[in-house]
Order: structure tokens, then sequence, then C-alpha cells
């Protein structure tokens, strides 16, 4: 199951103001590669105070952004502001970016206080402020108690912390994340998320991190951009991405979504009907149609909105409604996901929470199964 980052009550929304400034400016910037297009034409606004995302698959242009805001790479066209100022001739180290890799890059000979201690004695800051600031980074990421050990003594998740304490450390207006939580196992990944938004939270700082996990980015973005071929599929909240996808890349990239395809007839009662081009069927959603009569759309629904139950004798497909056999079950704990095959032999995903310790599922392999759901769970993609 998906996990979205829902903002808190009263949270501000800058992007919503059409009188607020962002703080990050990404004007039609374009980097290639030799004939390779890594960035192609990409403008994104992002505001102070943000814990952004930028999310794709291998190649998709996320990482080669973020290192043309770090500086390491030049744009071959468009522009990047920093509250204003434009960095695009502005070296990585005369930036006030920090970069925090999914190596973590410490340095092995060094104590935790030395490394965090690092950049600012290059700096040349005076003895006693970086003792302050160094004593203040310990105890925001919980490593009090640990200023003499060396990295290889330190966990994954104490040594990611490090690395976090040394970006923060010299008080950047930026800070931006690769991979950051990639070389941490599951359980300490997930603890870790919270304890990322929460420092966050606390400081102020913008963060833009890059990352191919759906979930990770649902978790702890504010916004989130996600990323294929180079170009910006969509730009939103995770809960609003998740949930109103713009495209059939982005309903299956984002959590798991069954797509059918079909020709838009009319408005029926409670917004646009679809024909299935595929089976007998409707698909009846409760938003005004996309586009006109009789064109072809993709219609995205997610297996958490569908109900599943055995059908009964004689029972036929209708409207947001199939028929099918179960072929296969995966049990996941907290749910069960149950992949359904229909007559003309596509396989539709459906889950079902679990929440009761059963022994024996009431719907098992082999079933003849109804599957259903309401008009609010019918996406209509746009693209």
């Amino acid at each position: 199951m998906q996990q979205a980052n829902i903002a808190r009550p009263g949270s501000a929304e800058p992007w919503r103001d059409p009188e607020a400034e962002p703080y990050v400016r990404i004007l039609n910037v374009t980097k290639r590669f030799g004939a390779t297009v890594a960035v192609d034409d990409v403008s994104l606004d992002i505001y102070r105070g943000e814990l952004f995302a930028l999310l794709g698959g291998s190649g998709s242009g996320k990482t080669t952004l973020l290192r043309m805001l770090a500086g390491f790479e030049r744009p071959d066209s468009g522009r990047i502001l920093l509250d204003g100022q434009d960095v695009a001739d502005v070296p990585p180290y005369e930036r006030p970016v920090n970069m925090m890799f999914q190596s973590y890059a410490l340095f092995p000979h060094m104590t935790v206080e030395q490394n965090i201690a690092f950049g600012l004695k290059m700096d040349g800051l005076p003895r006693a402020e970086i003792r302050d600031r160094v004593a203040a980074m310990l105890d925001l990421v919980q490593l009090k108690g640990f200023e003499k050990r060396r990295p290889h003594e330190l966990s994954g998740g104490q040594r990611q912390r490090v690395a976090l304490a040394r970006s923060l450390v010299k008080q950047p207006k930026l800070l931006l994340l690769d991979e950051p939580l990639g070389a941490l196992d599951k359980n300490l990944r997930e603890q870790t998320q919270f304890e990322l938004v929460s420092i966050q939270e606390k400081l102020g700082i913008t963060f833009i991190m890059v990352t191919h996990d759906q979930e990770e980015a649902m978790t702890m973005a504010t916004r989130l951009a996600v990323m294929n071929h180079g170009y910006l599929a969509q730009v939103g909240t995770p809960a609003e991405v998740y949930e109103y996808p713009q495209s059939r890349f982005v309903a299956e990239f984002l959590g798991t979504a069954n797509v059918f395809e079909g020709l838009i007839r009319a408005e029926g009662p409670t917004g646009a009907l679809i024909e299935s081009t595929e089976f007998d069927a409707f698909f009846q959603s409760d938003t005004d149609p996309p586009k006109p009569e009789g064109a072809r759309v993709f219609v995205a629904v997610r297996p958490e909105k569908m109900r599943i139950r055995r059908a009964e004798a004689g029972e036929m497909a209708g409207t947001n409604r199939l028929i099918g056999t179960v072929r296969d079950i995966a049990y996941y704990g907290d749910f069960f996901m149950f992949v359904v095959e229909l007559p003309e032999g596509k396989s539709i995903r459906v889950s079902r929470p679990n929440l009761a310790r059963l022994t024996e599922l009431p719907i098992t392999w082999d079933d003849r199964v109804a599957v259903e759901w309401e008009p609010f769970a019918t996406v209509v993609l746009p693209e």
C-alpha cells in the first residue's frame, strides 16, 4: 500500500498562493550528453521550506537536474535561480547549497565530530563557533556520545546521520539529497524517513531529494515531480499525483493501477461514461470527461479502491463491475492481493485489507468473483 504525506492542519502550501515567490526556479532548462537529451526543457518552481522530491526511474533525468542545481553540471540552455539569484555561472563551492550523496562520502580516518566540522574548518571559522555548531548538529541528529567514533564503528543509519549533520552544519540555503536512504535496509529506511522529515521541519531548510523509491517520495515529500525521459510528467502533492494521475505513465509508475482502454460515450449521471473497447463493460466516473464524446481514453482504477466478492450465478459484467476468476493470491501481511483473470484474458489486481486473523480466506483460487468500485475511483486519464 502506498503512503502519502498528508499536509498537517494549518500547514502552509505556498504553491497555491499566486502571490508567493518561488525559492528555487528552474526555467526551461535543457541538458544534453552527446545525442542524448537528459533534461528536456524543464520548468519547475520550488518554495522555501519545502521537502521536494524528484522521482523517476533510471535515465529519467532526475539526478542530472540535481547535479545542475549543485553546480556539478551546467545547463545547455535555460536558467536556474536560487532566492532570486541566477546561479548558472556560480561554481559549486560558492553556491549556498550543500549536497548529501548516497554513499555518504565520509572520511574514514576522521572521527564523527571531525567529519562534521571539516567544512567549517575549510571556511576558517573560529574554533569556538565550530565546536558549538558541531555540538548542535550532534544533538539534532541524536549522535551525542559518538563524537570520537570513526565511520567503520557506526551502523548504516548512524553514518547516514553523520553525513546529514555534515551537510547541515554549514547552514546552507538549500540541501540536495541524492538517494539519501538507498544504502539502508527496509526497516531502518522507514524509521529514518520520519527522522529526516522531522529534522527538515525543525530547521526550515529547503530540501530537494532525488529518489527512485515511490514510497519514500510519497512518505516524505511536501510535493513531488515525476520525471520520465527528461521531462516532467506531473507535479503535485503526493496525494494529488497518486489519486489524480494525468497520464498512463504516472498511474502505473506511482503505485499499482489497473488500466483499461475505452471510448467516451457521454456524460453519465455523475460524470463521464466510458465504454470499454476490451470487453463488454462500462466505466462511470464522478468527473467531467477530459475529451469529447467518441475520443479514446485510458481509465485507471487502483486495487485498493476495488471490492471483491464471490459472483452470483449468472452474474454479468456491467458499469464499474467486472467478472473474472481468481488465478493468484499474494499475502503481504497487512493486505491480500488477488490476481483476477477476466474472460477476455486480461488480468487485474484487487487488494483487500487483512482485518482479521483468518486461517482460511473467504475467496480462494479459481473462485468466480465480481470486482466492483465506486465512480470516484474511476480516473479518466487525459493522456
